[in-house]
């Protein structure tokens, strides 16, 4: 029994020091990301015309928040824009908020038509509100995102300035309950690795990636790769499309704008995991056997130092090895806490959630899990009211 425990250990140990390894990786990453990515307001302002910027602004169910972002909206200092705000077959107020406020003329309100079965609701609903634009310029928003009154000025002059294709800028995420709060942390670090500005911005690498809360856009590069048609069946349909424009070639850069755009990522315990799922499935859907691996990778990098390091306590005199599984145990676990303050600090939560890390990562590997067991059912990912079923579909906003 002591021999099995003690090669049982070993192998721990040998995970442990590749989980330190990969989190001093990461740290360094999501610091270097932080410091280094470019800002919407910082860059060299050259002379250009003011092209006209249609906003398009699609929403289901977001009664308790679209009045906050369409006062935004109407409120900015860029002089030629519209905004087309787009009800999806909404169950609340939602369509007569929109309504009341298209009694100003820079707002055009659009009933979208039904879904088709093939669609994912947001794309559908981003394609019916391009049918109405007008502009040269696209610049694509959530409905509880809300805007500094110079977004739109600094956006425009940022895209024309540096000659790009298309421009996404990172909001201030904001938690609206404590869950959200010690998970974030824990799931951001990826968005800071795995998709950090440092690599959308790099011509040579091939991560492409857009922010749903904001994104501008071209419209001839938007028509070009295919429009929200070309991603209809993608569930993170953001990414995917921002995929498609470094990957046809196009100049996109992403920027940090946490100081004048605020975004929700998640409202309630349940809009968390279901945001979890759907960062999975695509990858089950790709491959089976690479998401499992993820899942477990994830596992073990989150959550598993903990349960380790109790487990060496309590058995900390039972063989000779339990000390050197503690020692290992402890640092990945220390490694852990460090990145979630660095990522509190990052998102501009208060420091005291990431106290909280080993819940947020038993959620996020969980939520992980559940996006697995779930990929191929019939209502695999719930939405803004919506089920979707994603066996039929293989998504590629993001790569295994």
């Amino acid at each position: 029994m002591e021999f099995i425990l003690e090669i049982l250990n070993y192998i721990l140990i040998s995970i442990l020091i590749c989980t330190s390894v990969a989190w001093i990786i990461l740290i360094r990453s999501m610091i270097l990301t932080y410091q280094k990515t470019p800002h919407l307001d910082k860059f060299e302002s050259k002379q250009h015309n003011n092209p006209k910027v249609s906003v398009i602004l699609p929403a289901r169910n977001e009664e308790n928040f679209i009045r906050k972002c369409l006062t935004s909206l109407l409120n900015q200092d860029y002089e030629n824009y519209e905004i087309i705000a787009i009800d999806d077959s909404s169950e609340d107020l939602t369509g007569k908020i929109i309504e009341e406020y298209s009694k100003n003329p820079k707002l055009i309100f659009v009933k979208a038509r039904p879904k088709p079965a093939d669609w994912m609701g947001k794309n559908w609903a981003c394609m019916e509100g391009f049918r109405k634009a007008s502009g040269d310029l696209l610049l694509f928003t959530d409905s509880d995102t809300t805007h500094s009154s110079n977004v739109i000025s600094l956006a425009v002059s940022h895209l024309l300035s540096q000659n790009l294709d298309a421009l996404t800028v990172s909001p201030k995420f904001l938690c609206l309950d404590r869950w959200t709060k010690i998970t974030l942390p824990m799931i951001s670090t990826f968005l800071h690795t795995r998709f950090s500005a440092l690599r959308v911005n790099d011509p040579n690498k091939k991560t492409g990636y857009f922010f749903g809360s904001f994104f501008i856009i071209r419209k001839h590069v938007y028509e070009s790769v295919g429009k929200h048609e070309g991603v209809k069946h993608e569930i993170i349909e953001d990414g995917a499309l921002g995929k498609k424009v470094k990957e046809s070639g196009f100049k996109l850069r992403m920027v940090r704008g946490d100081h004048l755009i605020d975004a929700i990522w998640a409202r309630d315990f349940s809009s968390l995991w279901q945001a979890l799922k759907r960062l999975m499935v695509p990858l089950y859907l790709q491959s089976s056997k690479s998401a499992i691996g993820i899942f477990f990778a994830v596992l073990f990098l989150l959550f598993m130092p903990f349960p380790i390091l109790l487990y060496s306590l309590l058995f900390f005199n039972l063989t000779n090895s339990f000390l050197l599984l503690f020692s290992t145990s402890l640092i990945a676990s220390i490694l852990i806490y460090i990145a979630a303050f660095v990522e509190a600090k990052i998102l501009h939560i208060k420091l005291s959630n990431a106290l909280f890390c080993p819940a947020g990562s038993f959620v996020v590997s969980f939520g992980f899990l559940s996006g697995i067991l779930h990929a191929k059912s019939d209502t695999a990912i719930s939405w803004r009211g919506r089920s979707y079923s994603m066996k039929e579909y293989v998504q590629n906003s993001i790569q295994v």
